[in-house]
């Protein structure tokens, strides 16, 4: 059986193997698409295939909408090269439930890919012929916090937003350029309006989309390119829109073990590759089922009846309060403690992770006993249903294939949300005292432990990928393994640094304490298990 749409027309074969098929026809989505386009989505990958693409797939097999989503990627070309249009950009979405059962779906709701930049002028122009339609009402994305960014850590534009700056609409490469150049041949066109909607897993991510493409279209307008009413028209909301939202499902690298279940079940070419530019990716894509997005209801060129497909849809205050409980208190604090500690300790899955004493008891501190006092109620999801959910559900699930590597990625640009505002509410609580803390600081102890790039029985470690990395090991040289007394005077200006954790840690009390912490876990080999048992025996 092949994915694609000439191979699903044998639907009893599908059907046969357990497989889930569209209940639309797939060349008359792609034909309505064409005709009448109403969402493009920019970021090609797995949360985009696996999660957001069969909220519209769920509308299609009821009849609630006829077109699908043009999905465009400005990073890694690949994706679209090798993983979509082999497969007419279709996706086999396979869900691992808690009892190893798989359930599996055919998702062809994505009418083609295109790769947005300008080395492919064809697909960029076929962009802007979507985004001059006025039928279009809504962009979204899933391109990751670093997508957004035009800065580097010195706070100065990198070389290559700048060069956008300088050569205008008609010639640009970052994510933000590209978007705002498309934006400027719909007001040229139509000038009709339009939501600009990220659905990245960070805090205030419309606001974030919103900062980045209004800094290229004031360059623009400053060397002469764009006029003073299109500047206007992107800074009204009514017309453009930059809704906030909140999104969760965990999507790990593709496995293995689905790859060859599927093959059992007689589905040719699942096999995963790693494209030019380092992204692990395959025609399935293998996730949790749960999942979660809610979205600020504002939309000015109208949408698709989402919340018929589960979406929460709702007013920014809800939007905001939801993330916080999931980024600060709920899930994503746990999951960066998992992530440093389980490096340390060998590990490379979550789940297994969740069967060790310690550490599922270091989750648990961390969010029942420290986070939950303090955590914001958005009202439509219950805290503590959704941390029971995380804690005896989610992370414990083995057959998950996600690895504490993975999660590790960026935590430098993390643990400001995840760990600070939970410390700036006991802070700004009169009834409670940050330096108090014992959990939050014992993960960020075992942070920077982390960050020596040796585990606990003193071998060398890869660090995941972290902008700050280099800067980071740079304050920590001459920290070693065995010799407590290396740290002397190094963790201070760290500890200080309140754009790092959100706030600083020595002005709140816990420096000396993180400090002691980190002092145990570098004793020696074997120090990181000691240090735990003696925390949280």
């Amino acid at each position: 059986m092949k994915l694609c749409y000439a191979g699903i027309q044998d639907r009893a074969a599908w059907e046969a193997a357990g497989i889930a098929l569209p209940e639309f026809d797939w060349k008359e989505m792609c034909a309505a698409t064409e005709a009448n386009p109403t969402w493009v989505h920019f970021g090609a990958g797995n949360i985009f295939r696996g999660f957001i693409a069969r909220l519209q797939q769920s509308l299609l097999n009821r009849g609630l909408v006829r077109g699908g989503i043009v999905a465009a990627d400005t990073f890694d070309f690949d994706i679209i090269d090798k993983i979509y249009d082999p497969f007419d950009s279709m996706t086999l979405m396979v869900s691992l439930l808690p009892d190893g059962s798989m359930k599996k779906e055919v998702v062809a709701s994505i009418a083609k890919g295109l790769r947005a930049g300008s080395a492919h002028p064809e697909d960029i122009e076929a962009l802007r012929g979507i985004f001059r339609n006025p039928s279009l009402q809504m962009a979204s994305f899933t391109i990751t916090e670093k997508g957004y960014a035009l800065k580097n850590i010195q706070g100065q534009f990198f070389p290559f937003v700048e060069a956008d700056f300088q050569n205008g609409p008609a010639n640009c490469s970052h994510a933000m350029s590209i978007v705002a150049s498309l934006l400027l041949a719909r007001f040229e066109t139509c000038a009709t309006p339009i939501a600009i909607v990220s659905m990245d897993n960070c805090s205030h991510n419309g606001e974030k989309l919103r900062a980045s493409v209004m800094t290229v279209v004031d360059k623009w307008l400053e060397n002469g390119f764009v006029s003073d009413e299109f500047t206007a028209w992107v800074r009204d909301e009514a017309k453009v829109s930059f809704p906030w939202s909140m999104i969760d499902k965990i999507t790990p690298r593709p496995a293995k073990v689905v790859e060859e279940a599927l093959a059992r079940h007689g589905v040719e070419n699942m096999a995963a590759i790693v494209t030019s530019r380092n992204t692990f990716i395959a025609p399935f894509v293998n996730a949790e089922q749960p999942q979660y997005l809610v979205i600020e209801d504002r939309f000015p060129n109208g949408r698709p009846p989402l919340e018929q497909a589960g979406v929460y849809m709702t007013d920014r205050d809800t939007v905001n309060n939801t993330e916080k409980m999931k980024v600060t208190t709920c899930l994503n604090p746990l999951h960066t403690a998992l992530a440093v500690y389980g490096c340390l300790l060998g590990y490379d899955s979550i789940a297994a992770e969740m069967r060790d004493p310690e550490l599922k008891a270091l989750v648990e501190r961390i969010g029942y006993d420290e986070g939950i006092p303090v955590v914001v109620d958005p009202k439509i999801l219950s805290p503590m249903d959704f941390i029971h959910e995380v804690v005896d559900q989610r992370l414990p699930n083995p057959f998950i294939p996600d690895a504490p590597q993975r999660i590790a990625t960026d935590t430098s640009q993390k643990v400001a949300i995840r760990f600070g505002e939970t410390i700036k509410s006991y802070a700004a609580r009169p009834d409670l005292d940050p330096a108090k803390l014992e959990y939050i600081p014992l993960a960020i102890a075992g942070w920077l432990r982390y960050l020596l790039a040796v585990n606990d029985a003193g071998e060398p470690m890869a660090c995941s990928g972290d902008p700050m990395l280099e800067t980071l090991q740079g304050q920590l040289a001459g920290v070693k393994l065995g010799e407590p007394e290396s740290a002397e005077g190094k963790l201070f200006p760290i500890l200080s640094n309140a754009e790092l954790f959100g706030v600083n840690l020595n002005a709140v009390g816990l420096g000396e304490k993180i400090e002691g912490m980190f002092r145990e876990l570098i004793a020696g080999p074997g120090a990181v298990r000691a240090t735990l048992k003696k925390h949280l025996g």
